[in-house]
């Protein structure tokens, strides 16, 4: 038997039935799902960067699941439910692709519109503009930046404000001088380490991660799918280091930094 959403969405009606439902999804509400929802949305992106999909296949359906528990309880509530979902995210991306939608439609689709990548992202952020203006949310905010919301990972969050301050000019043309920066803030946290306090030193290590978070924006890549990749590169390599150990039946702790080099470079060599 093949499974489909209305079983998804039937099962979770039934994990929260107040009288024959799990009593663990029946107490869950918006804030205490929340962090499982983040959890998940890493998870996928794991699965991602170490390229297995079939474990790509599981995490999305449990990103969906969220999606799903989500708008049961608002359903609850009245509030909305989870074809209001569908609905509202379907109109947005017909509503912000006229150049594949001219009419906001499927029945305008294929109509041979042709925009330049610079026309599409100009009309993105006006019909976004719209959008807002129309929810009453006109703009009255007190900085452009306000708009990046605080909740996001931080690597995300000083990407999103840096695009923002570059919508206004604040940016540099090309990336030679995003290199100088990293290597200024370099230079000034190693003189900070020397001189100044814990919270200082900690103050220009987060300048050092902002100025690295710009370079990866101009190269147009992701810092936290970038970190994501390093670090499961290093579970790799370190596991290596620990088998190779535990065939000589030799603890990690026996070894000295230069024994632990060695088989790094061996994990290195053979591509891990």
């Amino acid at each position: 038997m093949k499974y489909d959403t209305d079983d998804l969405l039937a099962l979770m009606t039934m994990l929260r039935d107040r009288q024959y439902g799990c009593p663990w999804d029946i107490r869950q509400d918006f804030s205490t799902i929340a962090p499982y929802t983040i959890e998940e949305a890493y998870e996928v992106l794991d699965a991602i960067v170490r390229g297995d999909r079939q474990d790509l296949k599981e995490e999305l359906g449990d990103l969906l699941f969220q999606v799903v528990f989500h708008a049961q309880m608002a359903s609850e509530e009245n509030a909305f439910n989870f074809q209001d979902v569908v609905h509202g995210i379907v109109a947005k991306m017909l509503r912000r692709h006229p150049h594949v939608f001219p009419d906001g439609s499927f029945d305008s689709y294929a109509s041979g519109v042709t925009w330049s990548e610079a026309e599409i992202a100009q009309q993105w952020q006006l019909i976004k503009a719209q959008e807002k203006a129309q929810k009453g949310e006109s703009a009255q905010v007190d900085s452009l930046l306000d708009t990046v919301p605080e909740t996001l990972p931080v690597l995300t969050q000083a990407v999103k404000l840096q695009k923002k301050a570059s919508t206004v000019g604040f940016d540099w043309d090309d990336v030679a001088p995003v290199f100088d920066k990293i290597r200024e803030e370099l230079d000034e946290l190693e003189q900070a380490v020397k001189t100044l306090s814990q919270d200082e030193v900690e103050a220009e290590l987060g300048d050092v991660l902002f100025a690295v978070a710009n370079l990866a924006r101009h190269f147009r890549l992701s810092p936290e799918q970038a970190l994501m990749r390093t670090n499961v590169k290093f579970r790799r390599r370190f596991g290596y280091i620990e088998t190779a150990l535990s065939k000589q039946n030799k603890p990690v702790t026996d070894c000295s930094l230069g024994e632990l080099d060695q088989l790094w470079e061996q994990a290195k060599a053979q591509g891990l």
